[in-house]
């Protein structure tokens, strides 16, 4: 039969196993406590990063916005800037004023060339005379050449004539021979008569080109194309489809017509034409 020491000793035993195994279970929540602790703060770091740099790339993205708008504002200052010089003239491109064929028209107003004027015709000196003298007679109205002429001009072609007559008249004195004429293809817009002494004495005549366009048939007379326009009630110069052909004439003595190789010595030679006279 045991002893009560005995029972005492295996109840003290047996309430010390009961408190071993409360003191485990404590110790083995307490560590899964530790370790899910350990696990969620894991987590809460792994997710803070994210949060970091959504929150950089947000703040990012307003300050891009803001140079972006500021660079916009730059570019928009710049244009206004770059239109107000242009509306100022600093960077406008030159007016162009037209083509020099339509030089004629602004000469007809120029009072330096002017020698007469009237409500019908305007007499001009030529800007750049192929001899001694050398005038131009144009009508007011606008006729850009020959083939514009019309039956109704003819009392007009003959007011034109008849001036450029006058003209010759006063330079009666000096000897010398006159032509009056158109030239069938002429190079300058609006209807124009030549009145051209025939020396040809002047540093303007430099080509073939000027040459024959008063020595060959590309210089019609005057009194042709009058005669022209009353038969026919318009004017076509027969040399006109010729007329590039007609430039490239070999050069000869308008007097004379001895041929010669080149524009200063058929210069050279009609000097001593003027001097017999």
């Amino acid at each position: 039969m045991a002893s009560k020491t005995d029972k005492k000793k295996r109840r003290d035993f047996s309430d010390s196993e009961s408190e071993n195994e409360t003191l485990d279970k404590f110790a083995s929540v307490n560590i899964k406590t530790e370790v899910k602790k350990r696990k969620d703060f894991s987590d809460s770091e792994e997710e803070q990063p994210a949060v970091l740099v959504q929150s950089k790339v947000a703040s990012v993205k307003p300050s891009k916005q803001r140079r972006d708008f500021s660079d916009s504002e730059d570019e928009d200052e710049k244009t206004k800037k770059g239109t107000s010089r242009m509306m100022s003239g600093a960077n406008r491109p030159p007016v162009r004023t037209g083509h020099w064929s339509m030089g004629l028209l602004d000469s007809m107003n120029n009072p330096d060339l002017q020698i007469y004027k009237d409500d019908r015709i305007v007499v001009i000196k030529d800007k750049y005379p192929k001899a001694k003298y050398h005038y131009l007679v144009l009508p007011r109205i606008s006729i850009p050449s020959l083939k514009s002429l019309k039956s109704e001009h003819l009392e007009l072609l003959k007011d034109i004539h008849k001036k450029g007559r006058e003209i010759t008249e006063k330079h009666k004195s000096s000897g010398l021979d006159f032509r009056l004429g158109y030239h069938c293809v002429p190079s300058m817009s609006h209807l124009h008569m030549h009145v051209i002494s025939q020396d040809f004495n002047s540093p303007c005549l430099k080509t073939k080109k000027h040459w024959n366009s008063f020595t060959t048939q590309y210089f019609v007379g005057s009194k042709d194309i009058i005669e022209q326009l009353e038969t026919t009630g318009r004017v076509n110069p027969p040399a006109a489809g010729r007329h590039a052909e007609l430039l490239k004439t070999p050069l000869r003595c308008h007097v004379c017509r001895q041929a010669q190789t080149n524009m200063p010595k058929l210069k050279q030679h009609i000097l001593q034409h003027i001097k017999s006279k």
